[in-house]
């Protein structure tokens, strides 16, 4: 057995996974046939357009949670600052939005990986999960779902975006923590 049988037997041909991209992509975006679906994950796009929701969020967190305004704030910040990173990287990668479907959505970009939406929702989950705000990872993950059920981002696009993001804000976890009263 050469190498590439070999890689192709542990699924890390690169064509493989290709295809497996393209496999879950277009099972996830057939869920968009359903109108209240589609509605659903274009109301979250929306909302994660360059990272407002969670922008939102983290603002309203410090408004409300004076004991904790500090670390709210630099939660934000590393929010942000994982939105920011996201662009950058695409910026350098520009790889291609998927062709195979059509997609449900309008994009702010041309460019897909990796998701600046799963970048953001990513580093909000661990930020304010932290925090205490337990519904937002589970509307974090309802996030990246949603831009493979619009077509708009491989599946690799959003488990890059999302890795980014949860990796920023756990780097910045200290600082967020340090004199959380300010």
């Amino acid at each position: 057995m050469d190498d590439m049988d070999r890689d192709r037997d542990h699924g890390t041909d690169p064509e493989h996974r290709i295809d497996l991209d393209h496999r879950i992509l277009s099972a996830l975006h057939a869920r968009g046939a359903d109108p209240l679906v589609a509605s659903a994950a274009r109301g979250l796009s929306l909302a994660g357009e360059h990272a407002a929701l969670w922008l939102t969020a983290g603002l309203a967190g410090a408004a409300v949670d004076g004991a904790r305004r500090g670390a709210w704030l630099r939660g934000t910040v590393l929010v942000a600052g994982a939105h920011l990173a996201s662009m950058a990287v695409k910026r350098i990668v520009r790889r291609a939005r998927p062709a195979h479907v059509v997609p449900l959505v309008r994009t702010a970009g041309r460019y897909s990986f990796p998701s600046s939406h799963a970048a953001s929702a990513g580093a909000a989950a661990v930020a304010f999960g932290t925090l205490g705000a337990y519904a937002v990872p589970p509307l974090a993950a309802a996030m990246c779902l949603s831009r493979l059920v619009l077509g708009v981002h491989h599946p690799s696009d959003v488990a890059a975006g999302a890795a980014l993001g949860v990796l920023t804000a756990r780097a910045g976890a200290r600082w967020m923590r340090e004199n959380a009263r300010g």
